[in-house]
């Protein structure tokens, strides 16, 4: 135990597991704990969970955590949650239905419906979010059109944050950036869209108050303490989403830093003081509440390298895989010796926005082996997040150098192309939970530790030495760029 030393812990409440850590002034982990969440896939298109199973697993996480540490030096609590998440309750505020996780995609129907209804552009301003099936406004469409007697039965729409927030407090709470996501929230207004919810026939009061990030939501109840080990009157403050906490995690509060997480889906963005919109990104509220990200989104990101060595490589049981692959393409020159990939396995958000579009390779012959392939996948995302970016900067120019995490983070390679095609200082970050580190920062600005979100992410957030981009390597991937883009494109014409 460290002498006099305060915590606060960080709560990443996500699709597969949540994650309670202790957190120090300066940023170091002091303890965990970590619950698995299941999640149901009852049909291709549907995509749920049991809300009770967020609250069971973040007991089990909050004890295991607290365990760990002093409880009475615990300043307070802060949730990050996967976004895109809801739960409908009842008046006794339980379920009315299974959980919708981002990944269900029943309403794919209702995106040109609600469209048609509303207006694309329309929809697309005030949320700050193109066409897509993932925001809850489309789910609340379809519910309307076949399930009317279930909205008209909720007495709370909640996200996984505000459910979590209910556990604890005793009354749900939301924060401007678990709300964005949803779909009805202007990002402008920072409140609820009465338009879009009059539209779906959603009254105001079923949705919870939102709260700027950092302020205090409440405190741990006596029910919450004796489940949790958190000591009574604990505050919870606000954070919110969890790519929004990433991105504060890695300090992404302002026009000079870009994050980007080289995860199962590959995310990235960069700040902006104004809320640009463009196909080519999602336009979300900044998790300080001051200002915007711009968040570019591929939906296959190590998924598709994955997929790729699971069904072509032999798998992943074998722990050399990735090492022997990396080794390999390292040997192979930018451009795959001629192999160009598309990596949409599982449709196109961002910039096309085609739930139809699939993946493919193109280009190759008897000289091509698995690294090739590998290479090319590689590349292809690279070059996709390459391309969102040149169009933020255009709107929000600054950009310094890219924090990536993530587990394709690792791969010195991936860095190397990430640099060499951006043409920007490619740094990791030393913290490889940065939604709950940037779930931690919150409650330590919300508890006083700091001033300010720069401050407190000055004090906390740390990232390894740069990996700096080749500029005549640059100009090679510029070229590259439009030929491996016109993949999906020739592939739309055919």
């Amino acid at each position: 135990m460290h002498p006099n030393e305060r915590y606060v812990i960080g709560m990443d409440s996500s699709t597969q597991s949540v994650k309670a850590i202790a957190w120090t002034q300066t940023g170091e982990p002091r303890s965990e704990g970590r619950a698995a969440h299941t999640l149901l896939t009852p049909d291709p298109y549907r995509a749920e969970q049991d809300a009770d199973e967020w609250w069971s697993a973040a007991q089990t996480a909050l004890r295991k955590c607290v365990a760990g540490i002093d409880p009475n030096r615990i300043d307070g609590i802060a949730i990050s949650n996967q976004r895109e998440t809801m739960v409908l309750l009842d008046n006794d505020r339980r379920p009315l239905a299974p959980a919708t996780v981002w990944l269900d995609r029943r309403a794919r129907d209702m995106t040109d419906i609600l469209s048609d209804e509303i207006g694309r552009e329309r929809l697309h301003r005030i949320s700050g979010k193109p066409v897509d099936v993932i925001p809850c406004v489309f789910r609340l469409r379809h519910y309307r059109a076949h399930q009317p007697d279930l909205l008209d039965r909720t007495r709370h729409i909640l996200s996984v944050h505000d459910f979590l927030v209910m556990n604890l407090t005793g009354e749900p709470a939301a924060t401007w950036t678990s709300a964005d996501p949803f779909g009805i929230f202007d990002i402008e207004a920072k409140e609820w869209s009465k338009p879009l919810l009059d539209h779906l026939g959603i009254g105001l009061e079923k949705l919870p108050v939102t709260h700027p990030p950092g302020a205090m939501l409440g405190r741990v109840t006596p029910e919450a303490a004796a489940t949790t080990g958190l000591p009574v009157g604990v505050p919870v403050f606000a954070a919110g989403g969890d790519g929004h906490c990433a991105g504060l995690g890695v300090s992404a509060i302002d026009p000079r830093t870009v994050y980007l997480n080289l995860g199962t889906a590959v995310v990235g963005g960069v700040w902006s003081p104004t809320p640009a919109v463009s196909s080519y990104w999602r336009t979300l509220i900044s998790p300080t509440g001051e200002g915007f990200l711009l968040e570019a989104v591929q939906r296959a990101g190590a998924f598709f390298v994955n997929w790729l060595i699971d069904n072509f490589a032999g798998g992943r049981s074998d722990p050399a895989i990735f090492q022997r692959l990396e080794h390999e393409a390292m040997s192979i020159p930018v451009g795959a010796d001629g192999v160009l990939a598309c990596t949409y396995l599982m449709g196109c958000m961002d910039p096309h926005w085609d739930e139809e579009a699939r993946a493919s390779f193109v280009g190759l012959g008897p000289n091509h082996r698995i690294s090739h392939l590998y290479r090319a996948s590689l590349e292809a995302i690279t070059l996709e997040f390459a391309r969102a970016l040149k169009q933020m900067q255009a709107a929000a120019p600054g950009a310094e150098e890219i924090y990536v995490i993530g587990g394709g983070a690792a791969s010195p390679l991936w860095r190397k192309m990430v640099a060499d095609a951006t043409g920007f200082p490619v740094r990791r970050s030393l913290s490889d939970e940065a939604s709950a580190l940037g779930a931690g920062i919150s409650a330590a600005v919300g508890a006083g530790w700091f001033d300010g979100f720069k401050s407190g992410t000055n004090a906390m957030s740390h990232q390894a030495e740069a990996t700096e981009p080749d500029q005549g390597a640059h100009q090679i991937w510029e070229d590259l760029s439009q030929r491996q883009a016109d993949v999906y494109l020739r592939g739309k014409s055919n």
